[in-house]
C-alpha cells in the first residue's frame, strides 16, 4: 500500500528532507525508523526484514545498513509505488495489495522475518474519524501478517493514526509481544496523528494440540 505521509506536505523543503537528499536516502522518513531503532535496537546483522508499503524505499535502505549484506530484505507496496522506486540491491521487492496478498509471496523460500515494518497510511480523505478508520485497518493487517511470519524474538514496527481503536490495538501488540512501546519521532510534525507501535520479542504462534 503506497504511503501518503500527512507529515510531508508542504514540508518537502524542511531540514529532513534536506538531510535525507544530502544523504542519499529516498525520504525524509528514513529518519523515523532511524529514531525508532536507536530506541529500541530492532535490527541484528543479518537479519531477514520484510517492509509493507515499502516505497519509495528510504525504510529498506535503512534497513540494508542495518543487517548488512548478508541480510535478507523483502518490500510490498502497490504497483505505483514499486515502478517508481529506484533499484535497491539484493532486495526482493513485490508489486500487490496487503489486503490481499499471499504470505506465501512475501516468504518465498524463506522459513520466517527477524522484522516486519509498517510506514503504511491510507489516501487520506480529510475526514479525520474516516483516515483514523482506515490507519487502523492497515496497521491491524500489518499486525496480521506479522505475527503470521515472524520467528519467534522478532520485532514489529507499525505505524497507526491516533484514533478510537488506538488502545485496543496496542494491546492486541501487547499480547502477542515480550514489550510494546509507543514512539512519536522527532521527524513527524507535532500536529500529526500518527504514532508508531512497536513489539519486540514476538512470542510466536500459537499452536493446536
Amino acid at each position: 500500500m503506497a504511503k501518503t505521509r500527512l507529515d510531508d506536505r508542504g514540508t518537502r523543503r524542511d531540514h529532513f528532507h534536506q538531510k535525507a537528499k544530502k544523504e542519499g536516502f529516498a525520504a525524509r522518513a528514513v529518519y523515523k525508523l532511524e529514531e525508532i531503532d536507536q530506541k529500541v535496537s530492532l535490527f541484528e546483522t543479518g537479519d531477514r526484514v520484510l517492509d509493507l508499503g515499502c516505497a519509495p524505499g528510504s525504510w529498506l535502505q535503512y534497513a540494508r545498513k542495518q543487517v548488512g549484506e548478508t541480510g535478507i530484505l523483502v518490500g510490498l507496496d502497490r504497483p505505483v509505488g514499486i515502478n517508481a522506486m529506484k533499484a535497491l540491491p539484493h532486495a526482493r521487492l513485490l508489486s500487490g495489495d496487503v489486503m490481499t496478498v499471499k504470505l506465501e509471496e512475501l516468504t518465498g523460500d524463506l522459513s520466517g522475518f527477524d522484522v516486519v515494518l509498517s510506514d503504511m497510511a491510507p489516501d487520506t480523505s480529510g475526514i479525520r474519524s474516516l483516515d483514523q478508520s482506515r490507519s487502523e485497518a492497515l496497521f491491524e493487517r500489518a499486525l496480521e501478517i506479522a505475527q503470521a511470519v515472524l520467528s519467534p524474538g522478532g520485532n514489529f514496527v507499525g505505524k497507526l493514526f491516533q484514533g478510537p481503536d488506538f488502545k485496543k490495538l496496542m494491546e492486541a501488540v501487547r499480547l502477542t509481544f515480550d514489550k510494546m512501546k509507543t514512539v512519536k519521532p522527532a521527524s513527524s510534525r507535532q500536529i500529526s496523528i500518527e504514532q508508531y507501535v512497536v513489539g519486540l520479542g514476538f512470542k510466536g504462534r500459537e499452536t493446536k494440540k
